[in-house]
């Protein structure tokens, strides 16, 4: 494999890492409910329990929507087309979610005891999952994947497996940082300290999606 090739490699999975750190450090992806839960229960193993139901819905919900773009890297002789589409459409979300600051509603009905449903949802609604779809399409197009050559069965369950890798890299960079942020929280500024030190990204976002698709718009020319 060529230094470029590699660089190229290691840079997308640093794109990959550093985007779940970003999430994890973002309380609306609901670490701020991690602690809560925990000093509702005053029991302290309450909090790894809420931080994996949290892990697992991003996880579902990374996977769900990456798998399908999966199985269309089969068609190489579109896949300029498709590395396009999918980064216009992450800057589509974007340009919306900055005009557009009112949560779902339908999050707040969740229960509090279905952190795992609630995390899937928000990752959802919040593009969370699409936020990773140029950087996974260019980890498949730093990868050889000449039809002609190679059986579409193969490629399919490769690009499947590295789309779960992602998913997978992403989210544990996501629960390691929220991880950290809801452990010393609990352990040493408590529920005060959310009530009144919340931050807001959501301006940060928007325009963090909006920056992620143009270049996968880019780097697809």
């Amino acid at each position: 494999m060529s230094p470029e090739l590699l660089s190229t490699t290691a840079g997308l999975w640093f794109a990959v890492v550093a985007s779940g750190i970003y999430h994890g450090v973002n309380p609306g992806m609901g670490w701020p409910l991690a602690v809560s839960a925990a000093l509702m229960e005053r029991r302290a193993y309450a909090l790894p329990g809420a931080l994996l139901a949290l892990a697992f819905g991003h996880l579902v919900a990374m996977t769900v929507v990456l798998l399908p773009f999966a199985l269309m890297t089969v068609l190489v002789d579109w896949q300029t087309e498709i590395r396009v589409g999918a980064g216009l459409i992450v800057v589509a979300l974007g340009v919306w979610l900055l005009f557009n600051r009112r949560h779902p509603r339908f999050l707040a009905r969740v229960p509090p005891s279905r952190l795992a449903l609630w995390s899937f949802l928000v990752a959802v609604a919040h593009g969370a999952g699409l936020m990773l779809v140029p950087i996974y399409l260019g980890l498949c197009g730093v990868v050889e994947t000449d039809a002609g050559h190679r059986a579409a069965t193969a490629l399919i369950a490769r690009t499947a497996a590295l789309s779960i890798g992602v998913a997978a890299v992403h989210t544990g960079a996501m629960i390691t940082a929220g991880g950290a942020l809801a452990f010393g929280v609990y352990r040493w500024l408590g529920l005060r300290f959310l009530s009144k030190s919340w931050f807001d990204l959501d301006v940060i976002w928007a325009l963090s999606l909006v920056l992620v698709g143009a270049i996968g718009v880019f780097s697809a020319l």
